[in-house]
């Protein structure tokens, strides 16, 4: 009890101090930086992101927009043109005059030029940036790039959508964070005595969130969706530390001399009963560190050290506040609706075979939708359809037929009948509208004397050759996947070490890497919950019965898309399982833990299995009824489908882990105790005692 007594007796000095820490965790959370590009999460080692770094350091091209341009002559075209070269951050403006002269006629140009270039009363231009779509200085440019062009002008590509995404992501997160404190707020005052313990809940997670996100400027930067969703997700996971410790307050408050007393008491008990859970939610966070995809990395590295936050103020700030606020606390009270379901209790042991028979019913559909259901990877289709970035991507494909931009490197050495072979055979893949490139626009009836001397830096330097293909096909589509294959058949075969990229490319390799995430962070996850449930639990058995229930919840919770022919973002098929084996199956541990007491009490299998459900059901309704409503309020508030989906899978698993934990669970427990009793230490040994009282009652 050293701790606990060394926390009570200084908990005004740990007020001060805890308060103090705000300050700089405020100043990290502002000076914190924020990826909005889930593309530059890929790894550096393969092909499509060396092209793209080679585009970045050699060409001054880390990223290109298309911008059209309605209703203007060739002399407004070229004023518009100069004023956005003159932009900070932009490379350079690729269009039909600066890579051939004005002087030129548009009749003596071959129609693939034209067509690049002019489409009915618009003229396109590509817009090549010096940074990253996700850098400031990029976005910055964007919002230079929409104030020069007004309404007159559609830029698209993954800079804009960038922007679009970072602007509607920096004003959601305050308000469905706000809506998810309040809903939580609500059932937290329905399901506690005191009128007042909720807000000190609250007050609570709201340190240990602003310690974690104020610390996140040690990672460099984080991801926007990790940001859109760690506080939500940190306030959800880590709700139930503070109401088991409450509870064991209150329990305790009434057998000792005084408050500091039993405080103390509750604050070890406490420590040692979350110590477990907080490990499992801590391993299912952290086995998304192994995805190549480092967006994992990303997001569980910032909830692990949420976690270790919350379990933190959760022992040293949380109660200082209930010592501190004891008489308040005490005086506010009304009557309880956390429900002890004592009949229902009764019930699933009087029926267990029943509760277990519906256990395996459900296993069926649920794997079955769970392995069936359909993602997509193209994350501009999480936005909403009237952002500025998709109307303009939809007038693209419109009026160009053009969905996605391919860029090809090669040698510079090639010789020129061969550049000449690669260009026809490029145009002759189906879904490619036009090619442009140095050899391509020079082979044409134009004089040499008039080509601008950037022509050069535009598509030769360095040592490279770069090529820009149009295509009529959509990002992360089937017959984009099909494309790139042949693109690179045809320049694999005059130049082996050529590269294909663009977004279409880095979306293929995304989509390759993400499947093997995903099994390899459900193994993992897996793996280390069950080895810390093994030394926790000192059984052989119980965290195999335990994983296997929560697996049960985490399939029924996928199999909902499938069902409802819902098609979901890859990135929440990756990670939402993992998020809610650790987050939800402390509630399994807090009943099996009750069970195994009340068996080393003596307790019969029935007993023991009714005063688990009984005493447990009102802390496990409570947090997963807080962790519902937090991220159900996300799901239904956000516009963007990518938090949205999060929300409601994040809200849905947990009800279908609290329902299974409180029905089918007990009775897995109860038809295998003896099969648990003869595998867990500690009921081993209790066993053989009832079994040699049995042999001298017989005996005698």
């Amino acid at each position: 009890m050293k701790l606990g007594k060394f926390i009570t007796k200084r908990s005004r000095i740990i007020l001060v101090i805890s308060t103090i820490l705000l300050l700089p965790a405020v100043f990290g959370f502002l000076n914190s930086k924020v990826n909005y590009d889930i593309l530059s999460y890929l790894p550096q080692d393969i092909e499509s992101t060396k092209g793209q770094k080679i585009l970045e350091d050699e060409f001054k091209n880390a990223a290109t927009s298309m911008l059209i341009l309605e209703n203007k002559n060739d002399a407004q075209v070229e004023k518009i043109e100069k004023e956005i070269d003159k932009v900070e951050g932009v490379s350079s403006v690729v269009s039909r005059n600066s890579l051939i002269s004005s002087m030129i006629p548009n009749d003596v140009l071959p129609d693939e030029l034209n067509d690049a270039f002019y489409r009915k009363n618009s003229t396109l231009l590509f817009v090549k940036f010096d940074n990253s779509s996700a850098s400031l200085t990029t976005q910055e440019a964007v919002a230079s790039i929409r104030n020069i062009v007004k309404d007159d002008g559609y830029l698209t590509g993954i800079s804009p959508v960038v922007k679009d995404t970072k602007d509607l992501t920096d004003k959601e997160t305050p308000i469905y964070t706000a809506i998810a404190v309040v809903l939580s707020l609500v059932v937290l005052s329905l399901l506690t005595k005191s009128s007042l313990i909720p807000i000190f809940f609250m007050i609570n997670i709201g340190y240990a969130i602003i310690y974690n996100m104020g610390t996140n400027f040690i990672f460099g930067e984080i991801s926007y969706i990790t940001k859109a969703l760690a506080a939500v997700l940190q306030l959800a996971v880590t709700m139930d530390y503070s109401i088991f410790l409450y509870h064991r307050y209150e329990e305790e408050r009434e057998n000792s001399e005084n408050n500091e007393d039993g405080m103390a008491i509750a604050i070890d008990k406490t420590i040692s009963a979350i110590s477990g859970s907080s490990l499992t939610t801590v391993a299912g966070f952290f086995a998304l560190v192994v995805m190549r995809l480092t967006l994992g990395k990303d997001i569980g590295l910032v909830m692990v050290k949420g976690v270790i936050f919350g379990l933190i103020t959760c022992v040293t700030v949380l109660p200082s506040f209930i010592l501190t606020f004891d008489k308040a606390i005490h005086k506010y009270q009304h009557k309880a609706l956390a429900p002890k379901l004592t009949n229902t209790s009764k019930l699933i042991a009087k029926h267990h075979l029943a509760f277990l028979l519906l256990g395996f019913v459900l296993l069926v559909p649920a794997v079955y939708g769970a392995r069936n259901y359909e993602v997509y990877y193209n994350l501009d289709r999480s936005l909403p359809r009237d952002l500025k970035s998709i109307v303009a991507l939809e007038k693209l494909k419109d009026d160009y037929g053009m969905q996605s931009t391919h860029f090809v490197i090669i040698n510079e050495g090639i010789k020129a009948n061969e550049l000449k072979k690669i260009n026809d055979d490029l145009k002759h893949i189906k879904g490619i509208n036009s090619v442009l490139s140095k050899g391509q626009i020079k082979g044409s009836m134009i004089p040499d004397q008039v080509m601008p001397d950037d022509l050069i830096e535009n598509f030769e330097k360095n040592g490279y050759q770069m090529l820009m293909l149009q295509s009529a096909y959509k990002v992360a589509s089937v017959d984009v996947h099909k494309q790139i294959q042949e693109i690179k058949d045809v320049v694999k075969k005059y130049d082996p070490k050529s590269y294909v990229t663009g977004e279409a490319e880095l979306t293929d390799d995304l989509t390759k890497i993400a499947d093997k995430d995903f099994k390899n962070v459900n193994l993992l996850s897996i793996t280390v919950v069950f080895l810390i449930l093994f030394i926790t639990l000192k059984s052989v058995t119980l965290p195999i019965f335990l994983i296997l229930a929560i697996e049960l919840a985490i399939q029924m919770n996928m199999a909902v898309p499938f069902y409802m022919n819902q098609t979901i973002p890859f990135v929440a098929s990756i990670i939402i399982g993992t998020i809610q084996l650790g987050s939800t199956i402390d509630y399994s541990i807090l009943e099996t833990s009750r069970w195994i007491e009340e068996i080393k009490k003596g307790r019969g299998r029935k007993e023991a299995i009714e005063t688990a459900v009984r005493e447990t059901s009102p802390s496990i309704i409570s947090s997963a009824l807080t962790f519902i409503v937090a991220t159900m309020g996300v799901g239904f508030y956000s516009k963007m489908e990518l938090v949205s989906v999060f929300g409601h899978m994040l809200a849905r698993g947990a009800l279908f882990s609290m329902v299974v934990i409180l029905f089918i669970l007990p009775s897995i427990i109860y038809f295998a105790s003896p099969l648990i009793i003869k595998t867990t230490r500690g009921l081993k040994e209790i066993d053989r005692k009832e079994n040699r009282k049995n042999e001298e009652l017989i005996y005698e």
